[in-house]
């Protein structure tokens, strides 16, 4: 009797080194590790530390044993962004090669003047949205030194991107009208993540994503990119969100604790209720075993 085939399911968990795990980016590791265990694939790990000036020193090492010491191993040793500035810039050149993407000289203030002109008006979570100043149809840079490249979106019906997500149903988004066209490297020359993230999706071989759905709005600039560079589409699964005593979503940023390496079943079992899960296990094991047979969205 032959074995069964693997399963080409490959997911990940990409925390940035910003400082260690706390109870918002632990329901993200764990989702993303139990949605793996429970369709028989592989976990990876990669450490998104594109962003140096806000990695802190050692926090890899830090989020390595947390996760460890949770039971979440991955099963390859993880991949660092801070190595992969190579294959980001072969899918920058590739993009411009096919004028995809084109350098921009504006500031922030500038993009807020624009769109003041234009009367358009910055949600109150969303972002300002490019006019599209510098694309070399409507003048370019004006002989202004080139700040940071864009990636152009479609216009008009093109724009309207539609995705499925397996928690949050069907979604659209305007490209043009809620983002524009969007950063691929910064101005301090730094990669932007929705390019870095891309990349490495694709390289890793990332058949399946897992995060929190306050990245969520990310996907269709994602999704286009993947098309532009023709790399694989993965499905996509956002989880609810850990949040604070305001309603805001729980983060460093929001005075959210790192996690205490004295009690790691209490902090899965925290983890777990935010994901609908609730196991009442006396071990760590035990609890992962069951919350793999009792994942929802397998």
């Amino acid at each position: 009797m032959t074995s069964p085939a693997p399963s080409p399911y490959v997911g990940r968990f990409a925390p940035s080194p910003t400082g260690p795990l706390h109870a918002g980016s632990l329901v993200a590791a764990l989702a993303s590790w139990l949605d793996a265990r429970a369709q028989g694939g592989r976990w990876l790990l990669r450490i998104e530390d594109v962003d140096t000036p806000r990695c802190v020193p050692g926090a890899d090492q830090v989020i390595l044993a947390q996760l460890a010491a949770l039971g979440l191993v991955p099963d390859e040793p993880p991949v660092y962004q801070s190595q992969r500035g190579l294959l980001y810039q072969a899918a920058l050149d590739s993009l411009v090669a096919r004028n995809l993407a084109y350098p921009c000289a504006c500031t922030r203030a500038d993009i807020a003047q624009a769109n003041a002109a234009l009367g358009l008006v910055k949600p109150r979570h969303g972002e300002l949205v490019y006019p599209g100043t510098c694309r070399p149809e409507n003048g370019g840079l004006r002989g202004r030194a080139p700040r940071a490249w864009r990636l152009r979106v479609p216009q008009g019906q093109a724009a309207r991107w539609g995705w499925q997500d397996r928690r949050l149903g069907a979604q659209t988004q305007a490209l043009d009208t809620t983002v524009g066209d969007f950063v691929v490297r910064r101005a301090d020359g730094l990669w932007a993540y929705q390019l870095a993230v891309v990349v490495d999706d694709a390289a890793q071989g990332i058949t399946h994503i897992v995060r929190g759905e306050d990245l969520a709005d990310n996907t269709p600039r994602q999704q286009w990119l993947q098309q532009c560079l023709a790399l694989p589409t993965p499905v996509y699964l956002h989880t609810p969100l850990v949040l604070g005593p305001h309603g805001e979503k729980l983060s460093k940023q929001h005075g959210a604790k790192a996690l205490q390496a004295c009690d790691a079943l209490t902090d899965i079992h925290g983890a777990g209720l935010v994901l609908g899960l609730d196991a009442s296990e006396i071990t760590l094991e035990n609890w992962l075993k069951t919350a793999v047979n009792a994942w929802p969205w397998a």
